[in-house]
């Protein structure tokens, strides 16, 4: 596939999510990079803006296997993965695969499982597979994570620790609608007389693998790999993190900018794609430390200021070569 295809195949499948969420193009296209660098996204926001939504539209437009998993505090990670039940007529014991067995799963409200339950997902996110009893079950390609938290609620919930959201390429929300948008989610709803929203195939498995294969094929410039190790190494020596970002930071970066530059129809990488990425691919990687919480200091507010700080390479280091 080609640079163009992609871009043209991209705004076609933003154009149809769109349809079910409402003005929020910008944080639609994030959560289609992260799918594209084949990495997990979490998803952050209040209740009712779309979370769950978004993740079953993209799952519908790109004809990916879906499943849905409501985390609760007695889910067990058997329920996530699977087990086996004794077979009677056989004497074996036949393996029942779990939700994890698909190509994209919601893991909706996340938070509100006990870790044990959480860690079911740990093998599965990084090495896309599972292993059970000893036995190792490798996952269909893509295998793509879509987790939803509500950041406000805290009875009953279980945060997730820092080795899980290191897992996430991105973490993003999409806020509440303008008055506009949100006058529109309402004619919308009117004229089509019910509430579920139909949304129509886009692509399919395959086409979503040759987009993830194609962002291979974006240049990236000598300056800019400097340039993104730069970035995250102030996140270690920030004087507001405990805890900075890991080189799954780095790596994060650098798949997100390349598939920034592809769906924006470039075939190299400029330091504004990396910029456009840096906070929703660094800023949940970060722990502060607990002397700054008092001062409502986030984790994004850290990543800007360290893109303020840090030098940004001349515009003609970062070409494409002819």
């Amino acid at each position: 596939m080609q640079i163009a295809e992609l871009q043209e195949q991209g705004a076609r499948i933003l154009d149809e999510v769109e349809r079910a969420v409402v003005g929020k193009r910008e944080r639609l296209e994030l959560v289609l990079l992260g799918l594209l660098a084949d990495g997990h996204v979490l998803l952050e926001d209040f209740p009712g803006l779309a979370k769950t939504l978004a993740a079953r539209s993209f799952a519908t437009v790109t004809s990916l296997d879906f499943a849905r998993i409501q985390f609760t505090p007695d889910l067990m990670p058997s329920d996530v993965t699977g087990s086996s039940i004794w077979n009677q007529r056989d004497a074996t014991f036949d393996f029942r695969p779990g939700p994890i067995f698909t190509n994209l799963l919601l893991a909706d409200e996340i938070n509100r499982a006990p870790p044990k339950t959480q860690a079911a997902l740990l093998e599965a996110m990084q090495e896309r597979q599972v292993t059970i009893e000893g036995t190792t079950h490798v996952l269909a390609r893509p295998f793509l994570v879509l987790a939803t938290q509500n950041p406000i609620e805290y009875e009953g919930t279980y945060p997730l620790p820092e080795a899980q959201l290191d897992r996430f390429v991105l973490r993003t929300g999409f806020g509440y609608p303008n008055a506009e948008d949100e006058l529109e989610v309402l004619e919308r709803r009117v004229e089509r007389r019910e509430d579920d929203v139909q949304l129509e195939p886009v692509v399919d498995r395959e086409t979503l693998l040759a987009m993830q294969h194609a962002v291979e094929d974006v240049h990236v410039a000598p300056s800019i790999g400097p340039y993104i190790v730069e970035l995250v190494g102030a996140t270690r020596a920030s004087a507001s993190a405990a805890v900075g970002s890991s080189p799954r930071g780095s790596l994060a970066l650098l798949k997100l900018s390349r598939c920034r530059a592809a769906l924006a129809g470039r075939d190299f990488v400029t330091p504004d794609d990396v910029k456009a990425v840096a906070v929703p691919a660094l800023a949940h990687r970060l722990v502060l430390k607990p002397e700054l919480w008092v001062q409502r200091l986030s984790a994004e507010d850290v990543v800007r200021d360290i893109l303020d700080a840090v030098p940004t390479p001349p515009a003609e280091d970062v070409t494409a070569p002819a």
